[in-house]
């Protein structure tokens, strides 16, 4: 559905009136197109305090496309090494570096920080290193122009060429609505990819819920990436599935993943195993608790959370699920903040969050597989088309970038965590949500 307060803060009129009466101005966001793959400009690596990782991540940001400078007036993109910083006095080293050219950031421009995990064993090294949290999400409320701005963690133990999948992600277009967000990398190496332009080629990848809105778009960018897609819906869903799988190139699966087989014939219809297995399919049954029957609260966490756990324990019991191989659940902003009249949906989203952050490190020791989560906010889909004007307007203005996403910009997230090279991000919940004012 068309965004016309997005079109009208883009004329002049709509730019005087807005500002006028102090409204939300959103900028047009830069995705991923084959015209546009990169961000158009230089970027900055910055440097506050001492950095052991310099030279290497910089070898790093030589990969990302981009050309790296120490200066530039008009920088895409901002580069902050602050692993180094470990006292609330070298926090002014963040504030001395970024300060001075925070103005000078292209629209649609990206700042990262990278950091290290706050440590257990040093409160002064931890305090300093939480306050790049805060610090990061305020930034991002801030920009404006449809730029964005993330903190990325290195382990004390890794080496940039971990972050170079992650890097290539948050610094291009494909990031476009993802802003405020914190990445905790592992340890873990990185797959190989011979050709960035197809990442995901020669891997197997099933897409739930494929039909239409947010697994369609997922099932089209995997293909896009090299992926052959397994497309699967309930078989009401089959027409809009077989058109999907036909454009693709996929194969269609007319299956409802409720099914005590579903897992058996998910693993038939991929005789060489799954690369990725991309948890999207999910309902909503809307009602305060006090007036939800039994069956409504049953339905969605039987199709958004019981099914993704048993589908998930029986492919990895089976060695369905090669090594390498990726998981990518489907969360939401309302398992983070709640939602008024949404218990069900916002507990099953919950869980999947729950389900993230706990299988993830035992998959990866047991089977060679990560576990992530996208956690999508207001996306621009049939579903929320529907919802009434005043709350569709107050969910698209109620982020830092001031509009809703589109199917693409999840999509986009969950192709970066199916890499290959995406090895060391397992356990992590990405929110899709262009920084939502709700939840933390």
């Amino acid at each position: 559905m068309a965004d016309r307060y997005l079109h009208l803060t883009g004329t002049a009129p709509g730019r005087f009136l807005t500002r006028r009466l102090g409204l939300p101005q959103p900028a047009p966001l830069r995705r991923w197109t084959l015209e546009t793959p990169r961000l158009d400009g230089p970027l900055l690596h910055l440097t506050a305090g001492t950095s052991a990782i310099r030279d290497g991540l910089a070898k790093v940001l030589a990969t990302t496309g981009l050309t790296v400078e120490a200066r530039a007036a008009r920088p895409a993109g901002i580069v902050l090494d602050a692993t180094g910083v470990t006292s609330a006095r070298g926090l002014a080293e963040v504030h001395a570096v970024l300060q001075p050219v925070v103005r000078s950031l292209a629209p649609g421009g990206r700042i990262v920080v990278i950091g290290t995990p706050p440590s257990p064993d040093d409160h002064h090294q931890a305090a300093a290193q939480q306050a790049l949290e805060g610090f990061v999400r305020s930034l991002g409320k801030e920009v404006g122009r449809g730029s964005t701005v993330q903190l990325l963690r290195l382990p004390a133990d890794g080496t940039p060429e971990a972050a170079e999948s992650t890097l290539r992600f948050l610094l291009s277009p494909r990031s476009a609505y993802v802003s405020g967000q914190v990445i905790e990398l592992t340890s873990a190496a990185p797959g190989s990819v011979p050709d960035w332009a197809a990442p995901l080629a020669g891997r197997t990848a099933l897409v739930t819920g494929a039909a239409r809105g947010i697994g369609a778009s997922v099932a089209s960018v995997l293909a896009r990436d090299g992926a052959h897609v397994i497309a699967l819906d309930v078989p009401g869903a089959q027409d809009d599935l077989v058109r999907t799988a036909d454009r693709l190139g996929a194969t269609a699966l007319p299956l409802d993943i409720t099914a005590p087989d579903a897992a058996a014939r998910i693993a038939a219809a991929a005789p060489d195993g799954l690369d990725v297995l991309v948890h999207n399919a999910g309902i909503t049954r809307d009602r305060r608790l006090a007036n939800m029957p039994a069956e409504r609260w049953a339905q969605v966490i039987e199709v958004n959370l019981d099914s993704v756990l048993r589908t998930t324990d029986e492919l990895l019991a089976s060695g369905a699920l090669n090594r390498g191989g990726r998981i990518v659940a489907t969360a939401s902003i309302a398992g983070i903040a709640g939602n008024d009249g949404q218990t069900n949906y916002a507990a099953s989203k919950a869980g999947v969050i729950g389900l993230v952050r706990s299988l993830g490190p035992r998959a990866a020791a047991e089977h060679g597989v990560t576990v992530n989560a996208v956690a999508p906010g207001f996306i621009e889909t049939r579903m929320t088309a529907a919802v009434p004007f005043l709350i569709r307007e107050a969910g698209r203005r109620m982020n830092s970038l001031s509009q809703g996403g589109l199917p693409a910009d999840v999509a986009e997230a969950v192709a970066w965590f199916a890499q290959p090279a995406s090895g060391a991000v397992n356990g992590q919940v990405l929110r899709v949500c262009g920084q939502s004012l709700l939840g933390a």
